[in-house]
């Protein structure tokens, strides 16, 4: 899986209540660690909750699993 298909499996579970979040986390960060990627970008605008509250919930929650976020 490559890091573009693990974002959107994470779009695709953000959709559907966060449904197996943890697992596409997990598979997220094996792709960026075979890829050399440090930084996981997302697009505000697909986002469930694209407000600052919403990203920054993510970002904590993607940090305490040891992925780094950003929002473009």
């Amino acid at each position: 899986m490559t890091v573009s298909q693990a974002i959107d499996a994470i779009y695709a579970s953000l959709q559907n209540d966060n449904e197996d979040i943890d697992l596409h986390i997990a598979a997220l960060k094996g792709a960026m660690a075979r890829e050399g990627v440090k930084e996981a970008v997302f697009e505000t605008s697909r986002l469930a909750q694209p407000n600052r509250q919403g990203r920054k919930l993510m970002q904590a929650y993607f940090r305490k699993k040891g992925v780094a976020t950003s929002f473009k």
